[in-house]
């Protein structure tokens, strides 16, 4: 996702005249352009709310929508960090090959409803209530979704407390959960069906969503290995998930139609002498099977690691040239026994090497400013539309970076 910083001028302001009153509306617009040769289905675009406040001020911006002629462009708006107030919105739209198309920004009128749209993105946590523990197992209670979570030190692998062992993340295409204990390794849900379904998987307390349903299976084997995309670090020959902190706490930031995201907070990460608290921010977009993972530590590490796990009977694939790269693997590695294709997807500039543990091809990555983005994605083939071939998921990875490397062009 790119944040978008707007200097627009301010249009003419319709004013209508009445004897006791005068009520002012305004509309603003913007031009989105795609500069690339090939379509955007589903493309994002995120504004800066508090940057268009003060550029329009008069603007309630509380009750607004955003028009093509007269149609909504689906949106939603963010809360980054929890403060009460809007930060940014964000709107999902598609682009014909170098389409550029005028936005309206324009009050909601009096009497009029909000636009309401097709949710097509979720976030998820789930945690059992009204049991007990015992022996580091939670017995007896129900789930319930939660917005927060301070991670019980009693919690472990297979505690039977958090419904899937983790948080869970989805579009329309594909979902994702990662386990909130000390593997914190990512896995896969394979989807057969563009509705949201994680708010059914693992209802019976146990790991029947293995096997296949009409919704659609876990699809990976993860062991110990990185999963795909998981967090960790190169430390000598191997590579170090985040499994020894002091605390995680977990929280679902935006759970919204077209972006929902996780933040995981892991104070006191272990490596080696160094301790770290590290700040995950796991975000995924409507149309989309790419999730974003943003990484803050507190201190200096030299670098971070991600990759995907080695699994038999897979093509392991490659590109490093221009501004984004990618490491990817393809092949009858799915839980089905069927095509699936997985993939690490970083700046080239944030690259140190492309190597491999006994689990894992690993891409090891410098962190700038104790920063980091990268992301990871998966594709099934039992999706409705999904990729058969390996050389159609080459081709869907490079349109991805070239995307990544050339985002929409905005302007007044």
């Amino acid at each position: 996702m790119k944040m978008y910083h707007l200097f627009l001028g301010l249009l003419p302001l319709l004013i209508g005249c009445g004897n006791t009153s005068q009520e002012q509306t305004s509309t603003h617009q913007i031009s989105v352009k795609n500069t690339l040769d090939v379509p955007r289905k589903d493309a994002s675009l995120t504004l800066d709310a508090k940057e268009l406040a003060s550029k329009y001020p008069s603007m309630d911006w509380s009750a607004i929508r955003f028009t093509e002629g007269k149609n909504d462009i689906p949106f939603q708006t963010n809360d980054n960090d929890g403060d009460g107030q809007v930060d940014e919105f964000v709107l999902v739209m598609d682009f014909a090959s170098g389409e550029e198309k005028k936005i309206d920004i324009q009050p909601i009128a009096a009497g009029d409803k909000k636009p309401e749209f097709k949710k097509r993105t979720q976030a998820e946590l789930s945690h059992k209530i009204n049991g007990k523990w015992e022996n580091r197992e939670y017995v007896g209670g129900e789930f319930k979704n939660v917005d927060f979570l301070r991670v019980p030190p009693e919690h472990k692998d297979h505690s039977w407390f958090i419904r899937y062992e983790g948080p869970g993340w989805e579009s329309d295409l594909v979902g994702y959960r990662f386990y909130l204990d000390w593997r914190n390794a990512t896995d896969i849900f394979g989807k057969k069906t563009p509705e949201m379904v994680l708010q059914n998987v693992g209802q019976d307390g146990f790991d029947s969503y293995h096997e296949s349903s009409d919704w659609g299976q876990d699809v990976l084997k993860v062991g110990k290995s990185l999963g795909v995309g998981s967090l960790g670090t190169w430390l000598g020959d191997k590579a170090l998930r985040v499994e020894t902190t002091d605390s995680l706490t977990c929280q679902v930031v935006e759970n919204g139609a077209v972006e929902s995201k996780i933040r995981t907070h892991y104070y006191g990460w272990k490596v080696g002498d160094v301790s770290t608290d590290l700040t995950s921010d796991i975000s995924i977009q409507a149309g989309s099977r790419l999730s974003r993972q943003d990484v803050t530590l507190s201190n200096p590490l030299p670098n971070i690691c991600t990759g995907i796990v080695k699994l038999d009977s897979t093509n392991l694939l490659q590109h490093d040239n221009g501004t984004w790269g990618y490491l990817a693997t393809w092949g009858k590695q799915s839980l089905a026994n069927d095509l699936l294709g997985m993939a690490v997807l970083y700046k080239k500039s944030d690259w140190m090497e492309t190597t491999a543990d006994d689990l894992s091809h690993v891409v090891v990555l410098k962190p700038s400013g104790n920063k980091l983005t990268y992301y990871f994605l998966a594709a099934w083939e039992q999706e409705p539309n999904g990729i058969k071939t390996e050389e159609a998921f080459q081709k869907y990875l490079e349109d991805e970076i070239q995307k990544l490397s050339t985002p929409l062009a905005v302007k007044p």
